[in-house]
This record gives C-alpha cells, sequence and structure tokens, in this order.
C-alpha cells in the first residue's frame, strides 16, 4: 500500500513532536533534561505559532510535569509530556498514580543512562526501571515508529484507560535524521478521534477520586459495595494483560490506514528457518538485523526477534516466535544488578512451562552510550554457538561486551 502523507528528514525528538500534534494534545507539560528537551521545545514552537491549539505549562520539576498531566486527564484532557534519565525516575511516585487513576496519559521516554556517575548517552535502563508501575511500554526502531507509535498510543490507552509511553534510543533516534512519512492531519483525525474521558468534571455532579482505600471492599455513603485497593490492583493487571488485543487491533488499523502495518507486538526477521534467534529492543534491533545477516553469510541460520512491546509482556507471542530455536542470544541495554538483563529474564520466564528447549546467553550492551557495532554482536554470536555445541550450558551471569 503506498504511503499516505509527505515524507521529511526528522530527527527523532521532532517526529515525536509531529506525532504529539497530529494527536492533538491538549496540555502539554514541559521540564527540560538531555536528550529530551527539543521534543517539548518543538511543541511550544508549535502552540506560539498557532498550529497547535493546546495549554503549554512549564512546570518546576519533571515530577510537577507528570502531576499536571495526571490532573489534566482527570478533567479530561488529551495530555502528553517527556522526559528521561533522572526526570522519569523522579516521575516515579507520579507513574503509579497514573496508572492507578487508569488516566489514558502518555509520555515520550528518549531512553537515557541513569547516574551516578553523570552520563547524558543512551541505554535502557530509565524505562526498564519502571517496568512495574503499571504503564504500557512500547519501543521504537526507528524515527517512522516513533511519530506512529506515539499516535497509536493515545487510541490504545483511551480505549483500555492505561497509560502507555513511548521508548526510544537517545541520541542514536533522538538527535539522528533520516526519512519520516507524516500522515495528513485528516487522516490522523479519522483514525484518532477525540478523547472521551471515563471520569467527570462537573460542578452539578461533585465527586471525589483517588481517595484513601481500605484493603477490603467497603459500602459507600449510598449503600453500594465499593472495591477494596486489591480490587483496583487486579482490575489494573487484568486491564494490562487484556491490552495485547487492543494493540494489535490498533496496529492492524493504523497500517490499513497509512500503509504501514503494526500487527504484532513483535518485529520478527527470518526466523522461518532459524535456530539461532537473537533478542533485542530498540534501535539495537536495527544493528542485530545486520549482524543476523553477516552470520547467514557465513552459513549460520539466525533470526531477529525484536520486541516492540515490553509491558505487557507478550509472552505467548515469544514462545511461538521462539518455538524453532536452539540458542537465543539476548542483548540487553539495562542491568538489573545482582541477576542479569531484564530483557533476558522475561524471555526465560515467558519460556518457562513451553516446549522451547534452548540455551540462552545473555550479553550486556551499550550502557553509557558506548557504541554497540554489528561485529561485536557476531562475535557474541559465535562464541555462543561454539559453547553450546560444548554443553556449555549454565551461566549464573551474564556476559559483558566491555574492555574489562
Amino acid at each position: 500500500m503506498a504511503e499516505k502523507g509527505s515524507t521529511r528528514i526528522l530527527d527523532g525528538n521532532n517526529a515525536a513532536a509531529q506525532g504529539a500534534k497530529l494527536s492533538r494534545v491538549q496540555v502539554i507539560a514541559a521540564y527540560p533534561i538531555t536528550p529530551q528537551s527539543p521534543v517539548t521545545e518543538k511543541l511550544s514552537e508549535f502552540v506560539e505559532k498557532g498550529e497547535l491549539d493546546a495549554q503549554y505549562v512549564a512546570v518546576e520539576s519533571e515530577h510537577s510535569a507528570l502531576a499536571v498531566c495526571t490532573s489534566a486527564s482527570t478533567v479530561g484532557a488529551r495530555a502528553f509530556t517527556a522526559s528521561s534519565s533522572h526526570g522519569l525516575a523522579y516521575m516515579h511516585e507520579m507513574l503509579h498514580w497514573a496508572a492507578g487513576a487508569r488516566l489514558p496519559v502518555f509520555l515520550a521516554c528518549v531512553n537515557r543512562a541513569i547516574g551516578a556517575p553523570w552520563n547524558v548517552l543512551n541505554d535502557q535502563q530509565d524505562s526498564i526501571s519502571q517496568r512495574d508501575t503499571g504503564w504500557i511500554q512500547i519501543y521504537a526502531r526507528n524515527n517512522q515508529e516513533i511519530l506512529d507509535s506515539i499516535i497509536q498510543a493515545y487510541r490504545i490507552a483511551e480505549s483500555v484507560y492505561v497509560p502507555v509511553m513511548v521508548c526510544y534510543d537517545g541520541f542514536v533516534l533522538s538527535h539522528t535524521e533520516m526519512p519520516v512519512n507524516l500522515p495528513s492531519q485528516e487522516d490522523v483525525d479519522r483514525f484518532l478521534p477525540p478523547y472521551k474521558p471515563h471520569t467527570i468534571l462537573d460542578p452539578a455532579n461533585p465527586r471525589n477520586y483517588n481517595l484513601v482505600t481500605f484493603a477490603n471492599p467497603r459500602v459507600n455513603a449510598e449503600g453500594v459495595l465499593c472495591h477494596g485497593y486489591m480490587e483496583l490492583r487486579y482490575l489494573l493487571q487484568e486491564a494490562l494483560q487484556n491490552s495485547r488485543e487492543t494493540i494489535i487491533k490498533v496496529g492492524q488499523e493504523f497500517g490499513e490506514a497509512f500503509g504501514r502495518t503494526y500487527s504484532s507486538t513483535l518485529w520478527a526477521n527470518r526466523l522461518d528457518d532459524a535456530n539461532t534467534v537473537i533478542v533485542a529492543m530498540g534501535s539495537l534491533v536495527m544493528e542485530a538485523t545486520v549482524a543476523a545477516d553477516i552470520l547467514r553469510e557465513a552459513g549460520h541460520k539466525v533470526g531477529v526477534l525484536g520486541l516492540r512491546v515490553f509491558r505487557p509482556f507478550p509472552k505467548a507471542d515469544v514462545v511461538k516466535a521462539l518455538e524453532k530455536s536452539r540458542l537465543i542470544v539476548v542483548f540487553d541495554k539495562n542491568i538489573s544488578y545482582g541477576l542479569e538483563g531484564a530483557t533476558c529474564s522475561e524471555i526465560k520466564s515467558a519460556l518457562y512451562g513451553s516446549s522451547v528447549r534452548a540455551v540462552i546467553r545473555n550479553f550486556i550492551v551499550g550502557l553509557g552510550g558506548r557504541d554497540v557495532k554489528a561485529r561485536e554482536l557476531v562475535d557474541a554470536v559465535n562464541r555462543s554457538l561454539l559453547s553450546a555445541k560444548e554443553d556449555d550450558l549454565t551461566r549464573e551471569y551474564p556476559e559483558w561486551i566491555c574492555a574489562i
């Protein structure tokens, strides 16, 4: 299907801002942090020029930025913010609040390393550290996917009433320019209807939201039995579990409207005959694809599995995609200290109890912006192939691709 719209050369941050503009966001909460700052700076230009009818709120901290978004969403506005690294960490309390309040807030996470020591370059430690806050997490491989994922994210969030963050690699994508197809505003409006909130702001019908909730269900003043805290946590978990179907449906409908389909939670490359599979997230998937091509030329049947959706974790999809694998090599741009990369742990958990009997190797790469070269991935896979042949099946901790 031919792409609809116009093609421009955009960096990842500009693509994110264009996605927010096309989504007709109504409230933008802004606080600067490298490498996210250009996202909200570009949105401020759109508002100043009258190209976007939105309230632009400059706040004093990232915590306040997400507090503004949760308040705006509660009263029925489509809200947007962006952050990175320590800014995202500072939002931690409000990340829980937005999810617990079932608000369809959106956040662009421009992935950056966490200190100490200070580092402004890329890895995925910041978003991975927030994986248990109740947000849907989607990872983009390139700038086109940043824009497309943001438009889809609002449709998803406003269908299941769960907040969404779209994550993309700082500098690797945020400051790198590439062709991006911009759909027309009319087409986006047809795909993304105005937000219909499930919360009410009406002086004639006053309500309280998110009061102190006890463990057990209680009868309210009208005699209605209301959920206890645990029931509310169950409903959030159920919404995350069931959101996979919504994510896929929205991705399919996006493909029908714009010619770029997102009909899976995964990105698969040459898996049909692959007995060795490289697993990664974000822009690293593109480098892994180059590495797989090199390994194919050397006679190895290697494929690539990219995780597009990390929360909800697509367990059934992962098991199906890896059913033919004999060796799985997971490259993580994060580390769950004391154990291994978070992606590797999730893969192992998904495969537990399944029919997949593959050797799994984990490599920690690219922390703090360390360049990850396709040749290094090739060498790591070759080492893994050799150790698998020697029945070296047990590795307590991951291997690191660094100088030490």
